[in-house]
């Protein structure tokens, strides 16, 4: 069972950086590919990136593509997103979570989720 905590959001200006963690209090982070979700107020849930459980593969949605970067340390079971020139309209919850699948998988296939931590970007 995976159980994930994000941490690392607050307020940042545009232009700035901020790195988010999930940790995975559970045993079995190694065996999950693990992405990044976030939800703006009033939008659906969206893709940022995700990593496979080796780190062999990873995937960014389009929009932070050259900006963020996932990456993960299985022996410290934690996830992280490092964020750099962050504009307002990557303001948002970030979520962590967890799927069997591959980094092309659609939220539908994640099975676990982290609770969220708030970005938000001021211009």
């Amino acid at each position: 069972q995976v159980q994930l905590v994000e941490s690392g959001g607050g307020l940042v200006q545009a232009g700035g950086s901020l790195r988010l963690s999930c940790c995975d209090s559970g045993r079995t982070f190694i065996s999950f590919t693990m992405g990044w979700f976030r939800q703006a107020p009033g939008k659906e849930r969206e893709f940022v990136a995700a990593i496979t459980n080796s780190g062999a593969a990873i995937y960014y949605t389009d929009s932070v593509k050259g900006r963020f970067t996932i990456s993960r340390n299985n022996a410290k079971s934690t996830l992280y997103l490092q964020m750099n020139s962050l504009k307002p309209e990557d303001t948002a919850v970030y979520y962590c979570a967890a799927t069997y699948g591959s980094v092309w998988s659609p939220a539908s296939a994640y099975i676990n989720w982290g609770q969220g931590t708030q970005v938000t970007v001021s211009s």
